[in-house]
């Protein structure tokens, strides 16, 4: 919101820091160590093959220009051709061999990550977090590699060799050489990683803040309309987009800077090796060639300017990806228990009490509840009552802070945690739907269902009509989050789901929300006879109509059970279900008499 404070620069972690993240990365390159040198060599052979076409080329015409024999000019002419032809080859060669090994070293990493991020679930990241981990900072450590290691490496293999040949010809003009690379491959990275990263410190936040913003401003839109805040959230993130412009301008400054300085460099190490040259009494050919091959030289290691940005620009992923890196590879449990689930089963509340945070009131307060193989109990109360808790309970996703839950005798925590939902399951609340087809959607829980299966589910949830009217069918996609659906049409796909999932207890929470009375009616009744002999249903809603038929009913008040029946006996007796029922009647004949 408008409201909010940028991020806070920080100034990063302490050099070794910073070492210690690129280390930890590294160290899950070492069994693709032999690609990623053999890669660096291949980079490094393309660009000295580079400026040896250069140099070649630069003697084949300055000698041209004498008119000598044409023998004399042969081996330069054939040299020219095999040197452009292999430098396309080895930049080839180099490209397959450095994403060949990168690629095999970021399905460790990111099997890695991802494994530490599912042990860690819900404690300390949330859901956008893990998204950057496993995407954009993944994608940091290829970066490092084939943005900055190979290149970089490359460079300075480079330079070396450029030096060793000129010195061949000329020794001065190879120490003119000498200090021309060093200021281009050690000076300008320096003050660009000094740039980069002071500049980096303000911009990345203000990023994040702007991005904040425009999700805001779109998804808030009437939320702010309604309380006249329009106006102050758009000038806030205004102010905010003015003056990341402002530092990405100054970035862009620097950075012009830097590059043509980098060309200076280049142009002022040309003339000082040709100055060289011609003191040592360097023959005109072989000045040309040397000023060429300066030039050459020092564009390539160039490159390690654009690595040192990189590599800034890449530290703040590196960290997060080396801290999920060095934590220990979580190990998965031992399953213990039962394994085989297959109902009927029998499940048990003793006295269970749920607690959020300590000292704060209770969610469940000792509630104690049976549901025998074929039971069907409702558990209806108002708003934060604690039903949406005792679901969580029930699927083993809320651990309580005393009492126990039975399923079969045996607690649930004694089950294996993949293996609980094949026994309890269902419909919760708030039900993801994902960006898939409805076919995929349904398929979730049962991936082996036919089509009968799907048809007769979707058909129960009130569904059915909907699917077979669409041009693509089962096949429709049905949008991010739903998107595609409306409020009513995503929780009959959530509640097919659920169904055709059919766990031996089944759970489902306010599986009629967003319809109206008469259509939920329809689906509760539809929902319920679905559900195959022998199997529990528990039954979470806040509407008490189509609940004559049930078992049992209980009510839940601030936690606690406060009346059990059944619904002809509760809305005889005085107390909160028949205060609702008689509310809820009145309010749906209202709505019926309205109704079109």
């Amino acid at each position: 919101m408008s409201g909010q404070r940028e991020p806070a620069a920080t100034t990063g972690p302490a050099s070794t820091g910073r070492v210690a993240a690129e280390r930890a990365v590294l160290r899950l390159a070492r069994p693709y160590l032999g690609r990623l040198v053999g890669a660096g060599l291949l980079a490094a052979a393309t660009e000295f093959v580079g400026l040896a076409l250069m140099a070649t080329a630069t003697w084949l015409l300055m000698s041209a220009a004498g008119q000598p024999p044409l023998d004399r000019l042969t081996v330069a002419i054939v040299a020219v051709r095999a040197l452009a032809i292999s430098r396309g080859v080895f930049r080839y060669t180099e490209r397959l061999a450095g994403h060949d090994a990168v690629l095999r070293m970021i399905t460790d990493v990111r099997a890695r990550v991802f494994a530490t991020l599912a042990a860690r679930r819900g404690a300390t990241h949330r859901s956008g977090d893990v998204l950057s981990r496993l995407v954009s900072d993944v994608e940091a450590v290829q970066d490092l590699l084939l943005r900055v290691l190979v290149p970089a490496s490359a460079a300075a293999v480079v330079g070396v060799l450029a030096v060793a040949v000129a010195a061949l010809i000329s020794v001065p003009a190879a120490g003119a050489l000498t200090v021309g690379l060093l200021v281009a491959g050690v000076a300008l990275p320096a003050l660009a990683t000094a740039v980069t990263r002071r500049s980096a410190a303000e911009v990345a936040p203000l990023r994040g803040a702007l991005a904040t913003d425009a999700i805001d401003l779109t998804h808030g839109a009437a939320d702010l309309a309604a309380f006249g805040a329009t106006e102050g959230a758009l000038r806030a993130a205004e102010q905010r987009a003015h003056r990341l412009a402002r530092l990405e301008r100054r970035l862009a400054a620097t950075g012009f800077a830097v590059d043509a300085a980098g060309v200076l460099t280049a142009g002022a190490t040309a003339a000082a090796v040709v100055l060289a040259a011609l003191a040592a009494d360097v023959s005109g050919v072989l000045v040309g060639v040397l000023a060429v091959g300066a030039l050459a030289a020092v564009e390539v290691t160039l490159a390690l300017v654009t690595a040192a940005r990189q590599w800034t620009q890449l530290r703040p992923g590196l960290t997060r990806v080396a801290d999920l890196l060095d934590a220990e590879p979580p190990t998965a449990p031992p399953a213990t228990g039962r394994t085989d689930l297959a109902g009927p089963h029998e499940l048990r509340f003793v006295d269970v009490t749920v607690r959020y945070r300590a000292g704060a009131a209770p969610a469940l307060d000792g509630v104690s509840l049976d549901l025998p193989a074929g039971r069907r109990i409702a558990v209806v109360g108002p708003s934060g009552a604690g039903k949406s808790t005792l679901a969580a309970v029930l699927t083993g996703t809320v651990r309580p802070a005393s009492g126990r839950v039975t399923l079969d005798g045996h607690d649930l925590s004694a089950y294996a945690e993949e293996a609980l939902p094949r026994a309890v399951g269902g419909l919760l609340a708030e039900a993801y739907v994902f960006h898939a087809t409805v076919r995929e959607n349904l398929l979730l829980g049962r991936p082996a269902a036919g089509e009968e299966e799907l048809i007769a589910a979707t058909a129960a949830a009130g569904l059915l009509d909907w699917v077979q009217a669409q041009p693509a069918g089962w096949d429709t996609v049905v949008g991010e989050e739903g998107g595609q659906l409306s409020g009513g049409q995503r929780q009959r796909l959530a509640l097919a789901r659920a169904l055709l999932a059919a766990p031996a207890v089944l759970v489902l929470d306010e599986p009629t929300e967003g319809l109206d009375p008469t259509a939920a009616d329809a689906v509760l009744a539809s929902a319920l006879a679905f559900t195959p002999a022998g199997h529990s249903v528990l039954l979470i809603t806040h509407r008490l109509s189509g609940l004559a038929e049930l078992d049992e009913i209980v009510v839940l008040d601030g936690g606690r059970v406060i009346q059990r029946g059944r619904h002809a006996e509760l809305v005889a007796a005085p107390g909160w279900y028949r205060d609702q029922w008689l509310l809820q009647t009145a309010a749906e004949r209202g709505y019926l008499a309205l109704a079109p």
